[in-house]
């Protein structure tokens, strides 16, 4: 077989193609960006771990905790914070708590917070999702559609809060 095609290996690795960034607003509470900076510090920790073991011969892990570290660098350095508290109460806005009502009668809390902070098991969806889209600027007691891929929901807004 030809050497001319077999890539010869210095031992290091490539580094590990970067973690995609969101082309939105990086907008965040408080709550979020300190969030943010707890996840850089645990996975700077990781990486010096990482580079104090005896052996070293994978440096998957090693490459993997540098390329979130970049990311979350890239995330902190692109974090608009907006404080709920300061923002008017009477309109569904970023970082909200809105409780909701069905056409059935059934309630559910949302609130609406930074990409990186959200979370649908704990009712927090990010401002660029459908139903953030359908709440925002909406004032208790008014009817929004949210738009789902299985049909739109009526929804009426019962409250607004802060976290």
């Amino acid at each position: 077989m030809s050497r001319a095609f077999v890539k010869e290996s210095t031992g290091e690795l490539d580094p590990l193609p970067d973690l995609p960034i969101s082309p939105h607003p990086n907008y965040v509470t408080p709550r979020g960006l300190a969030a943010l900076k707890d996840r850089l510090l645990a996975r700077q920790a990781d990486l010096q771990a990482l580079r104090a073991r005896v052996e070293r011969l994978d440096k998957l892990p090693e490459a993997a905790a540098e390329r979130d570290i970049r990311y979350l660098e890239a995330r902190l350095r692109s974090a608009i914070v907006i404080n709920p508290a300061e923002q008017d109460g009477r309109t569904v806005g970023f970082g909200h708590v809105i409780t909701v009502a069905d056409e059935a009668g059934g309630t559910a809390r949302y609130e609406i917070t930074g990409e990186d902070e959200a979370d649908a098991k704990v009712g927090r969806i990010a401002p660029q999702s459908p139903l953030a889209r359908a709440l925002i600027g909406a004032e208790v007691g008014d009817e929004v559609v949210w738009r789902k891929p299985s049909g739109s929901v009526r929804l009426t807004v019962v409250a607004i809060g802060l976290p």
